[in-house]
């Protein structure tokens, strides 16, 4: 896994903070100047707890646990929902329900609802649906995968969320922290970065900024699943032996 450098951070846009009335003054000693009013992140911080963060994620994928990945905002849904995707992780991109783990239970049972709607609808041997009851089932399967769809592998609450623009997923981290979810996040300028286990200081605004860290942390995340594999693969040979 090679260290983020400061270059790549400068072209994605991390430096890029909020306005200066806009700061949460405990990100103090993530701000490395004002510029034209504007806060302006210390890109060598942002560095430095990324990697931390990765070597995190990476351990916890080596070990077989779950990561949930959020971010509801428009210009960030696409990206981590592909980067979830691509390491086989949870994600919520669409809207944070109250209860998505406060209340995992209840949402579980949405999940086999909507799994047991997805059947009917692909059951050839059931001919009783009229057009008008295939049609409403198609609606509400299509609803209930918009905001269950990423999440209906996870079968109990994931080890630890990683939340892109903590003030904006107030929900999502309030949750975790009330559970005792370990919590990774992109934090802005405006945010406090003590509410997070791993806090990641950059831009959480622009979509090259958080297509780098997002993409850069599912990268480690594969790497520790790549190790889970290789060393399930030599256990396997060795009781062959």
């Amino acid at each position: 896994m090679q260290k983020p450098t400061y270059k790549e951070l400068l072209d994605a846009g991390c430096h890029f903070g909020h306005l200066r009335k806009k700061w949460n003054p405990k990100m103090t000693p993530y701000i490395f100047m004002e510029h034209k009013g504007i806060h302006l992140i210390d890109l060598n911080r942002t560095a430095e707890c990324l990697e931390r963060a990765a070597i995190a994620m990476k351990a916890m994928a080596k070990s077989g646990k779950k990561i949930m990945f959020v971010a509801t905002k428009k210009q960030a849904r696409e990206i981590v929902q592909k980067a979830a995707e691509s390491v086989g992780m949870p994600f919520v991109t669409e809207r944070w329900l109250g209860g998505m783990m406060t209340n995992f239970t209840t949402i579980r049972k949405s999940v086999k609802e909507m799994q047991r709607i997805d059947r009917v609808l692909n059951d050839t041997t059931i001919t009783g649906l009229t057009k008008k009851e295939r049609l409403m089932y198609s609606r509400e399967h299509a609803k209930m995968v918009k905001h269950f769809g990423g999440i209906e592998q996870l079968n109990r609450l994931p080890s630890a969320v990683f939340i892109v623009d903590i003030h904006h997923e107030h929900l999502a981290l309030a949750e975790s922290r009330k559970l005792g979810v370990k919590t990774f996040g992109m934090v802005d300028t405006n945010s406090d970065p003590t509410l997070v286990d791993f806090a990641i200081p950059s831009n959480d605004d622009a979509s090259k900024a958080i297509s780098f860290i997002t993409n850069y942390l599912a990268n480690a995340i594969r790497e520790g699943l790549e190790e889970r594999k290789a060393m399930k693969g030599d256990d396997k040979e060795s009781a062959e032996a």
